[in-house]
């Protein structure tokens, strides 16, 4: 009986590499905007329908966690 495509090498999970200095330039890049979305700045814009940024961001991603 054939054991799929491994032929029976290996633990059966998959090999994710993650480039930690991506991950790290995401991180900056969330806190600086979570940051923005706390300031006055962003409220008032919010406010007056001017606000772009976050709004872009959430129409591409969705607002499942936004506070």
């Amino acid at each position: 009986m054939a054991n799929g495509f491994g032929g029976g090498v290996g633990d059966g999970k998959a090999k994710v590499i993650i480039q930690k200095e991506q991950v790290e330039k995401l991180i900056k890049e969330y806190k600086q905007i979570k940051k923005y979305m706390k300031s006055p700045l962003y409220e008032i814009k919010n406010l007056s329908g001017t606000e772009t940024r976050v709004k872009n961001l959430l129409d591409d991603f969705g607002d499942e966690d936004v506070t």
